[in-house]
C-alpha cells in the first residue's frame, strides 16, 4: 500500500530505502512482516538495476557447477575476492533465480522450455539468464514492483530521498528525508531502529555513466558519516561499450553483444584487443576499458561491429540496445556503434558480513551500496543483480528473527539546511571525479581531487551536492592511498600489482580526512602507508 509522507514520523516497521532490486527483493523476502520501502523516484525508475542489461549470472546448465562459477569470480577479482563469500553467492543462485520465477520474471527459455543462458566476459560457460536478450533488469524490477504493490505489510513511500543517518551510542536511531527535487521543503524525520540502504551505486559522480542520476553516492555519503566502515571504494568499474550519442546517463551496449560474436574496432577498422589479452573482447572488462581508453586517447576512436555477428538479427535478439541506437540515427545492423568508457559499477561500499550488517549496529546494507568482498578489485559480469538479490534474501532472514525495539523520540535535524544543488559545483565535481579518478589515475591528479572535494564539501549549500563530495572524496583518497594498480584500479605511477597490498581496504571517513589533511598541509604527494585491513 502506498502511504502520505505526512503519516511518516515514527515507525516500528523495518525501514528499507531505495527501490532497486535489493531494496524490493528484500521487502518481498520480509512480508508479511510491516515494512516501509522509501524510494527516491517512482518504482520502476531511478533504479540501476531496472537498467540493467546483461542478466543474473547462475550456474544452472547442464555440466556447469556454483564451483565454477565462484572460481571465475575469483579470477577476475584481482586476488582480493573473498572466496568464501563468492562461493556462496554462487551456490545460492539457484533458488533465488527460482524466487525471481515466482514472482513473475519472464526469463528467456530454449525451445525445450529450459532457462536460456548467455555467455559474458570471463565466464567460463553459458550461465547468465536474460530477458528478451537486454532486457532482464527493466523485466525483474517490473515484476518485483507490482509484487511490492500487491503486498499488504510493505508500506510504500515514493518521492523520498534519505539525506542523513542519525545515530546514538553507535545504534540507528533514524533517518533524516527530503521530498525529492523539493529543495525548499523541511526534512522530514523519522525515528527507527531497523533501516536497510538499498540507495545504489556512485556513477552518476562521474561526467559519463551509464547509472541513472538517482546513483550519486548519497547511500555511501550518509553511512560514512554516521561512522560506518567502509571498504574498497577506490575500486570503480567502467563499463568499455557506452553508446556516445551525447546522452547523459549515456546509453549502454550490453556486453552479451560480444558474448554473441561482436567484435571491438578502431577508426581504422582494426580489432585492438585480441593483441591484448587471449579472450580478446571478452577479456575481464577492466583490461577491455583500457584497451577503449588507449584506441580513444591515441585519436583512433572505438567502435563496436555487431553487423556480422548479428546484422538483421539485432533488433530482435537485443530489442534496448537497438532501440538507442536507431534514436541516435544508428543501424547497429549495417553500421558500427560508437562506444566510450563510463561508470557503470562500484566494488566499494559499505562494509557488510554475511548476513547483511554493517558496523553500526541496526544498519543492513545491501545492493551496489554494499561491499561484501564478491566483487574484489574487478567485477565479474552479471554477478551485481545474482549479488543483489543472495544478499536481499539474507538480510531479511537476519531481520525476521529480530524483535525491534521501538524508536525513540528524534530531538533535532543533523542539519536544516537544503537548497537546491549548485549546478556549476556538481559539474565541476563530475568532471574532476572523470579527469583525476577514473580509468587511469596518478597520484598527483588524485591529490588535487582529493583537495578539491574536502573544500566542495566544506562549502556545499545544499546536503546533496555536500553528500556527493563526501563520496566523491571517498573514492579519491582511497584511491590515491592504494598505491598499485589492480583490477579497476589502475595509476600510471605505480603501474605494478603489489603483492603486499592484496588485501581489501577498510576505512572511515574519519580516516579519508587525515589522508585530505595532510594532502592540503603538504600539497606535494607524499608516501602512502596502506590503510588495509
Amino acid at each position: 500500500m502506498t502511504n502520505n509522507i505526512n503519516t511518516l514520523h515514527r515507525s516500528e516497521d523495518v525501514i528499507i530505502v531505495g527501490g532497486g532490486l535489493a531494496g524490493l527483493f528484500c521487502a518481498l523476502k520480509l512480508a508479511p512482516r510491516p515494512v516501509t520501502l522509501i524510494s527516491a523516484a517512482p518504482l520502476g525508475q531511478g533504479a540501476s538495476s531496472a537498467w540493467a542489461q546483461g542478466g543474473i549470472a547462475a550456474a544452472m546448465a547442464e555440466g556447469d557447477t556454483p564451483e565454477a562459477h565462484a572460481a571465475d569470480t575469483v579470477a577476475v577479482g584481482g586476488g582480493i575476492v573473498d572466496e568464501a563469500v563468492a562461493l556462496g553467492i554462487a551456490r545460492e543462485a539457484a533458488p533465488r533465480i527460482h524466487d525471481l520465477l515466482a514472482y513473475g520474471v519472464p526469463f528467456d527459455r530454449d525451445l525445450e522450455g529450459r532457462l536460456a543462458v548467455g555467455r559474458e566476459a570471463a565466464h567460463s560457460a553459458r550461465r547468465i539468464v536474460h530477458v528478451r536478450g537486454d532486457g532482464a533488469g527493466a523485466a525483474i524490477i517490473a515484476a518485483l514492483s507490482d509484487a511490492v504493490r500487491r503486498t499488504p505489510s510493505i508500506r510504500l513511500i515514493e518521492g523520498l530521498v534519505a539525506e542523513a543517518l542519525l545515530t546514538e551510542d553507535g545504534a540507528v536511531t533514524g533517518l533524516q528525508l527530503r521530498e525529492a527535487d523539493n529543495f525548499a521543503a523541511r526534512p522530514v524525520l523519522l525515528a527507527a531502529r531497523t533501516v536497510v540502504l538499498a540507495t545504489g551505486g556512485i556513477g552518476h559522480l562521474y561526467a559519463v555513466t551509464t547509472n541513472p542520476r538517482e546513483a550519486s553516492g548519497s547511500g555511501l555519503a550518509i553511512a560514512a558519516r554516521a561512522g560506518a566502515v567502509i571498504a574498497d571504494s577506490e575500486f570503480v568499474q567502467f563499463h568499455p561499450t557506452a553508446i556516445m550519442v551525447g546522452r547523459d546517463p549515456a546509453p549502454l551496449a550490453t556486453e552479451a553483444l560480444r558474448g554473441e560474436g561482436a567484435t571491438l574496432i578502431n577508426g581504422r577498422g582494426e580489432r585492438f584487443m585480441a593483441a591484448r589479452h587471449p579472450l580478446a573482447e571478452l577479456a575481464p572488462r577492466d583490461i577491455v576499458a583500457r584497451g577503449v581508453f588507449a584506441e580513444i586517447s591515441a585519436g583512433r576512436g572505438a567502435f563496436l561491429d555487431a553487423q556480422q555477428a548479428l546484422g538483421a538479427r539485432f533488433a530482435d535478439r537485443f530489442p534496448t540496445v537497438h532501440a538507442s541506437c536507431i534514436a541516435a540515427g544508428i543501424d547497429p545492423a549495417t553500421q558500427v556503434i560508437p562506444i566510450a568508457l563510463a561508470a557503470h559499477y562500484h566494488m566499494g561500499g559499505i562494509a557488510i558480513d554475511h548476513r547483511g550488517r554493517s558496523s553500526i549496529d541496526g544498519l543492513w546494507a545491501g545492493g551496489e551500496v554494499s561491499s561484501t568482498g564478491a566483487h574484489g578489485a574487478n567485477r565479474l559480469a552479471s554477478n551485481s543483480l545474482l549479488e543483489a538479490v543472495v544478499y536481499a534474501a539474507r538480510i531479511a532472514d537476519d531481520i525476521a528473527g529480530r524483535t525491534i525495539p521501538s524508536p525513540t523520540r528524534l530531538a533535532e535535524l543533523t542539519t536544516p539546511r537544503g537548497g537546491a544543488p549548485d549546478a556549476a559545483a556538481v559539474k565541476r565535481l563530475r568532471t574532476l571525479m572523470s579527469a583525476h579518478v577514473g580509468v587511469i589515475r596518478d597520484g598527483d591528479g588524485l591529490a588535487d581531487a582529493v583537495r578539491s572535494f574536502t573544500t566542495l564539501e566544506r562549502e556545499a549549500t545544499s546536503i546533496a551536492v555536500r553528500n556527493m563530495a563526501t563520496a566523491a572524496l571517498l573514492v579519491a583518497a582511497s584511491a590515491w592511498n592504494r598505491c598499485e594498480s589492480r583490477g579497476a584500479h589502475f595509476r600510471s605511477d605505480h603501474s605494478a600489482v603489489v603483492p603486499a597490498l592484496a588485501q581489501r581496504t577498510m576505512t572511515t571517513l574519519a580516516a579519508v580526512r587525515e589522508i585530505a589533511d595532510g594532502l592540503t598541509e603538504r600539497p606535494t604527494p607524499r608516501t602512502a602507508q596502506p590503510m588495509i585491513a
